[in-house]
């Protein structure tokens, strides 16, 4: 049995509530895996702008408000920030937490499947101050 190296790109795009939002896109994510055919290699996707970010965690709702909390300790709201001096618009904060959890992921691919844990998703998160529809680019490497 012979095998194809491939390369696949697709976006998605996430409507999203004002920051701290966040969504979970595994199913999206993996139904995407599944489009492309690629049985072994990688997911690499990243939250186009700068106040969005993309990580993984147990998507449940305490596990979720614990990282909302910990997003806004890091970088608070309320906090004067040089970015809001210059442009005036509030989301200074919002620049940072993106930042600091970073746009983008990769995942491994095994066998079809996101190689991620029972307890393991892919989240999206908006950190800006309006609700955005966020575009998500997903980039599939590997054989077929």
């Amino acid at each position: 049995m012979s095998s194809n190296t491939t390369m696949h790109f697709f976006d998605i795009t996430v409507e999203m509530d004002r920051g701290v939002d966040i969504r979970d896109i595994t199913s999206a994510i993996q139904n995407l895996v599944g489009k492309s055919g690629v049985r072994n290699g990688v997911v690499h996707i990243t939250s186009v702008g700068s106040t969005g970010s993309v990580t993984t965690i147990e998507f449940e709702p305490g596990a979720v408000e614990d990282l909302k909390r910990a997003i806004n300790e890091l970088a608070p709201p309320d906090r004067t920030y040089e970015h809001e001096k210059a442009w005036h618009d509030g989301n200074g904060h919002s620049h940072v937490q993106s930042a600091l959890l970073g746009p983008s992921l990769s995942v491994s691919i095994r066998d079809g499947r996101l190689a991620l844990g029972t307890w393991q998703q892919i989240v999206l998160i908006n950190h800006d101050i309006r609700r955005r529809n966020r575009r998500v680019t997903v980039t599939i490497v590997g054989i077929t």
